[in-house]
């Protein structure tokens, strides 16, 4: 009986912990940034320097979406943050030190900053290991098997639908989490790592580089890692579809460009006086505590020698404090940057007007791009179909793009000349030598893969690449075809009235683009039908009025 009643208080005393915690009023510990206020609540602590850190590192995993980046930007600019000394008896004491990983990651996933009460959210496991029962603790839930979860049970450093956000950002940027997840953003140039997906299999696309210099990115589908025996599935280029993507995120974004100009400039000056604004509470946290010592230094007995040496102490460690902080906001202040000025304004304001100039800027890095299209792009299904690349975005508001790229041919590079200019040359080389096609591909805009200019050895060794033969005296005669000079010649008109009635659809001509030669077969313009209409037709057109007169001159 003994035994039962003991099993019974246990049980209620569970289930009343449970009840309690239901209710929102069990609290076991306080996170740091709150402080317990009676027997059932807790508040935000009242304390400005301990709320603006902690403000701090949400200020800055908006921007950066990275909890690493975040840690990393912390320690580049010597921000320390509070914690709490649980090993003092009674209430813990707030402490300050250089954040770790950790740290920042739990202040990043604690629902109790975004105002939520979380009961239960990790739990335990007995696994039998050697034949033998072990418990691993700490394994973290599902927020569905949560125990308990109220949303707006206090004041919170951050909304929750910003939590559920940030919540989304880390998981997508877990490495080892699958084919769905896309993970950070990494070094490379490749605009679209992580976001494609392929329209085939399902599966992310991988990135991996090639070049002479490693920065030549190409998306593949990785089909054959977990079928070694299937077919390989989709690979293409980075470069004309990030170029693709890129136009199409700038056309978009271009109404908003002025208005991150000035939200830039905002930032920029925000975020120099962050340090310092930590700076200048640490230090007013330190006169507070000098001043303190120095008041228990004055009302102790001065015979109490033991005690007064004790304070004596504390009271110098506090004005070091105080003077090294002073010498640290002095050298802040030397070292910071100037405020723009007007002409940096404008140009800024210049660049937000001209999205395009900004995103093609060489100080825009690739890593900046890519945050950028992590902003606007949730995911982008691409599908291949012959030498055709289908895109469709999908961006974060719930609409959708379709963009089409043009993939190369197998044994095609970015150099290659484009399939309308090849046909070009082999038509022309038909007619005219190679000199003379370089001045008209010149003239009509065509440029090499390399976007250079043509010239005469170009087009030679253009063609013996593509095994098309040279031109040869002769050729015209062989086809029975004549030019516009000599078609003048033999109907004894001037070139310029010839080209006048090929325009006007008297002669038959053909010519395979602008700027290429006319060609006019020698069997037409021997046509004596033909002949005597182009005869007529170069008197002129007779006048309208009757009365009109032709005279003849001698």
């Amino acid at each position: 009986m003994s035994e039962l009643e003991l099993s019974l208080l246990r049980a209620r005393s569970m289930e009343a912990l449970k009840q309690k915690a239901r209710r929102g009023e069990l609290f076991f510990t306080v996170a740091v940034g709150y402080m317990k206020v009676g027997r059932d609540k807790i508040e935000m602590d009242p304390d400005l320097r301990v709320r603006e850190a902690i403000g701090l590192v949400f200020t800055r995993f908006a921007e950066m979406q990275s909890v690493r980046q975040v840690f990393l930007s912390l320690r580049s600019d010597q921000i320390v943050l509070p914690y709490l000394n649980s090993k003092n008896s009674g209430q813990p004491q707030v402490l300050w030190k250089l954040p770790v990983y950790a740290t920042v990651s739990n202040l990043l996933t604690n629902p109790v900053y975004a105002g939520a009460y979380a009961i239960g959210r990790t739990g335990s496991r007995t696994i039998i290991e050697n034949g033998r029962k072990r418990i691993m603790r700490g394994r973290r839930k599902d927020r569905s098997d949560w125990a308990v979860l109220l949303v707006d049970h206090h004041e919170g450093y951050l909304s929750w639908a910003e939590f559920e956000r940030n919540q989304r950002l880390i998981a997508d940027n877990a490495n080892g989490k699958g084919m769905m997840v896309r993970g950070p953003v990494r070094k490379g140039e490749a605009l679209l790592a992580g976001l494609l997906r392929c329209g085939h299999c399902g599966r992310r696309l991988l990135v991996s580089y090639n070049g002479t210099k490693g920065d030549v990115g190409r998306y593949k589908c990785d089909a054959t890692r977990s079928d070694p025996g299937g077919d390989p599935c989709i690979s293409f280029s980075a470069l004309r579809v990030d170029e693709a993507v890129g136009v199409e995120i700038v056309r978009l974004l271009q109404p908003l460009g002025v208005q991150a100009a000035i939200q830039a400039i905002t930032q920029c000056e925000h975020q120099s006086g962050e340090k310092q604004r930590q700076i200048e509470l640490a230090l007013e946290q330190a006169r507070y505590e000098a001043t303190r010592a120095h008041r228990q230094y004055d009302t102790v007995d001065p015979d109490n020698r033991v005690v007064a040496g004790e304070l004596e102490r504390r009271w110098n460690g506090a004005v070091a404090s105080v003077r090294a902080l002073e010498e640290e906001l002095e050298a802040l202040l030397r070292q910071r940057p100037a405020a723009l000025g007007v002409e940096e304004r404008q140009r800024l304001l210049q660049m937000g007007a001209d999205l395009e100039a900004a995103w093609h800027h060489p100080a825009a890095t690739a890593v900046t791009r890519k945050r950028i299209v992590r902003v606007v792009l949730r995911e982008i299904v691409a599908q291949v179909e012959g030498d055709q690349i289908h895109l469709l975005l999908h961006w974060q508001g719930g609409d959708h793009t379709s963009l089409t790229v043009r993939k190369n041919r197998r044994g095609q590079t970015r150099w290659s000349v484009e399939p309308e200019t090849v046909e070009l040359i082999r038509a022309c080389a038909r007619m005219m030598p190679d000199k003379a096609i370089a001045g008209m591909l010149n003239r009509i805009g065509k440029r090499t893969g390399r976007s250079n200019g043509w010239t005469q050895s170009r087009v030679r060794g253009f063609r013996n690449t593509h095994d098309i033969a040279v031109y040869r005296d002769g050729e015209w005669a062989e086809r029975g075809e004549v030019t516009l000079t000599e078609a003048a010649s033999i109907l004894n008109l001037s070139p310029a009235t010839v080209l006048r009635q090929i325009r006007a659809g008297i002669i038959p001509a053909q010519q395979y683009c602008m700027g290429a030669p006319w060609a006019i077969k020698r069997g037409d313009i021997e046509d004596s039908h033909l002949i005597e209409r182009i005869k007529s037709c170069s008197k002129g057109p007779p006048s309208s009025d009757s009365d009109q007169k032709t005279l003849v001159f001698q």
